[in-house]
């Protein structure tokens, strides 16, 4: 009996095995390719050469990258709206979070039902621009910001986070000690809550910097346009100023056209890249913060 349990696990583990590496190859060969092309020659890429590996390695996507005013400046912008967001946004959680796992607090029930109402019902698109416009945020950077200053998914997180390791004779052994709420969140909870604080800062910051959406109905000037605007019209809607290529000397529109498939797979990874930065700082704390966060409770 033993011997053939042995013999299913060792099947159970094979077959594991296959199904994840073949899961790993469809996820990651589109990056791979992705990447490959950025650094191929765009005739190789439009006669389709490149399968794996770059093809006539080449940076001339990257050159167009970065010498294209509109890239550069909606990169700023996506960059500043991440940044200033995503703080404003760990701040207003936290706030709103920690008095909500307190059983003390007067009111908290009602709360927290105004929270999650908010997450049933939307008024709708032209409601909410009617309310952005008579606050006078059309056109403003605070539009990109203010409106997605909370979300309510990561405050449930976590107001779970702390209601199940903060425990409420901690915060009383702190008062005995002379320390008030404000000491023990700034000393106690903001020290000990290094994983649900870098869940909720790498959704935040996914949001800010893939938002798009919210830009192309509050936003006219150029100068204000997150660098996800500036993708859109590359990827989808193909097109591709003059000035983006003005330091390549073109001389026929299939260099224009060239240039622009070649642009598509540079961008794609200068727009990633801040996120892949990012992550790798924060993954340690990432497992143990989502699954404490939402599980228990």
């Amino acid at each position: 009996m033993s011997l053939k349990e042995s013999r299913a696990d060792k099947t159970f583990t094979i077959v594991n095995y296959i199904v994840l590496f073949v899961l790993f190859i469809l996820v990651a060969y589109p990056l791979i390719f992705v990447i490959s092309a950025s650094f191929s020659s765009s005739q190789a890429i439009i006669q389709g050469k490149v399968v794996l590996l770059p093809v006539e390695f080449n940076l001339e996507g990257y050159k167009a990258v970065f010498a294209y005013a509109s890239i550069m400046t909606g990169f700023g912008n996506s960059f500043f709206y991440m940044t200033v967001g995503t703080l404003l946004n760990v701040v207003l959680t936290v706030m709103i979070a920690y008095p909500l796992s307190r059983n003390r607090l007067i009111g908290k029930r009602f709360i927290s039902l105004m929270l999650v109402f908010t997450m049933v019902f939307n008024a709708g698109l032209i409601p909410n621009y009617l309310l952005i416009r008579g606050l006078n945020l059309i056109d403003t950077r605070a539009v990109m910001i203010i409106p997605k200053a909370l979300n309510v998914w990561n405050v449930m997180i976590a107001i779970t986070y702390f209601r199940t390791t903060m425990p409420g004779e901690l915060l009383e052994a702190a008062r005995i000690d002379g320390c008030d709420d404000f000491t023990f969140i700034g000393k106690v909870v903001l020290p000990l809550s290094k994983p649900i604080l870098a869940v909720i800062t790498l959704f935040y910051a996914v949001e800010h910097w893939n938002s798009f959406f919210d830009a192309m109905i509050y936003l006219k000037t150029e100068s204000l346009r997150p660098l996800q605007i500036v993708l859109r019209e590359i990827l989808v809607q193909n097109q591709i100023s003059m000035d983006m290529i003005a330091s390549m000397d073109p001389e026929s529109l299939a260099v224009k056209e060239n240039l622009a498939t070649l642009l598509k797979y540079s961008l794609i990874i200068i727009s990633s890249l801040p996120l892949m930065i990012l992550y790798p700082f924060i993954q340690k704390h990432f497992v143990a913060g989502i699954m404490v966060g939402s599980v228990k409770g």
